[in-house]
């Protein structure tokens, strides 16, 4: 019954790549508590941007915040142009640094640089200090658990193929597919809940982060379009040029436009 010996391949696959998977979730999901001292106060945007979505949507906040300033003109082409090259903070230097000696540059371009920039990895440090944010290590470990089960999945598929390619000894076609079936619904399942996501499961947030997220959502969100960028990202912005400039998705919405009566 050499079937059997594929199918205890796969399953051992699956296992151990579900086992590092759930280790990394767990890590992420109860990072080290903040440190004893006076109560934490409510979030900044940037910190409520940075939990929410990363370097990028700190990235997306700023660019939004100068242009609501008219420090900062976005054009629906997906450029953008400073009008004021005076930085407020540090996360501005990073936006307008980003702009070449003309001022003008592809917001795409410009968020990639602010996002990777080293006030976007300071604020994401003092958060992970903070038991705020999950640590880089966390996500990285994550990530690699979640490479790991794919691969157990197609590694399932590999060995149901060869051990439908071999005599079965009696056993159908259909019972070694059965068999089979088990661990890769496994990986299917494991990867759904990796693949879960929302404001309130953001994989840059620690539990502790994310309840700071919601009070902030429910509290200043619906008064305060910065306030819903950053906790809700792009798609908050109403105006769909301004929107589409910030993703980076002009050539749709331009087409639209050019063809709408």
């Amino acid at each position: 019954m050499l079937w059997i010996l594929f199918l205890l391949l796969a399953w051992a696959g699956v296992l151990v790549s579900a086992a590092r998977l759930l280790r990394a979730a767990s890590a992420a999901a109860g990072p080290a508590p903040a440190p004893a001292g006076r109560p934490r106060a409510p979030l900044t945007l940037y910190e409520a941007a940075y939990l929410a979505g990363g370097p990028e949507r700190v990235a997306v906040l700023t660019l939004l915040s100068m242009e609501r300033r008219r420090r900062l003109l976005l054009a629906h082409t997906g450029w953008a142009t400073v009008v004021d090259p005076v930085a407020r903070d540090a996360y501005e230097r990073s936006v307008l640094g980003a702009f070449g000696p003309d001022g003008q540059s592809p917001v795409a371009a410009v968020r990639r640089a602010a996002a990777a920039h080293t006030a976007v990895r300071a604020l994401a440090d003092r958060l992970a200090e903070a038991g705020l944010a999950v640590p880089e290590r966390v996500r990285d470990a994550v990530a690699d658990g979640v490479r790991s089960v794919r691969r157990a999945g197609v590694l399932v598929v590999a060995m149901a193929a060869a051990a439908l390619a071999v005599p079965a000894d009696g056993a159908t076609v259909e019972g070694v597919a059965y068999w089979f079936a088990l661990p890769l619904l496994l990986t299917v399942c494991c990867l759904a809940v990796a693949g879960s996501g929302g404001c309130a499961h953001s994989p840059w947030a620690s539990p502790a982060g994310q309840r700071l997220l919601a009070a902030l959502d429910r509290d200043r969100s619906p008064a305060d379009p910065l306030a819903a960028v950053a906790v809700r990202g792009p798609r908050a912005v109403r105006d769909p040029g301004l929107r589409a400039a910030l993703t980076g998705r002009t050539a749709g919405w331009t087409a639209g436009r050019a063809g709408a009566p």
